[in-house]
């Protein structure tokens, strides 16, 4: 097993992009390894770490059906719709609070 060159924050060498780098260019990793591990020093932590792959590897990301537009937009309203009180919010509920705000604030507001 060969180790994976390592390049500190900002100084990958040209060829080189990170997932969110790709996506920006309407790619992806298509499959291939990763080509070399970029790291972010940090005081008090272990570095961040992202992976890099090469650019001249990398596919072009598929196009969006209608049947994955069709699951994406149930998986979202689903997502956006209150289990206490059925409301659609408009927003995600979030997951830290499993309710709207509006409902899991409501026992504070009763005891009070």
């Amino acid at each position: 097993m060969t180790a994976l060159p390592v390049y500190l924050w900002r100084l990958a060498p040209e060829g080189l992009a990170t997932r969110r780098q790709l996506r920006a260019m309407d790619l992806r990793p298509g499959g291939q390894d990763v080509a070399a591990e970029l790291q972010r020093p940090r005081r008090k932590r272990g570095p961040l770490v992202a992976y890099l792959y090469r650019i001249d590897r990398a596919l072009p990301v598929r196009p969006m059906t209608p049947a994955r537009r069709a699951a994406l937009a149930k998986a979202n309203a689903a997502q956006r719709r209150c289990p206490a009180c059925g409301i659609d919010r408009g927003y995600r509920i979030p997951r830290s609070l499993g309710l709207c705000p509006t409902c899991a604030d409501a026992p504070a507001a009763v005891a009070a």
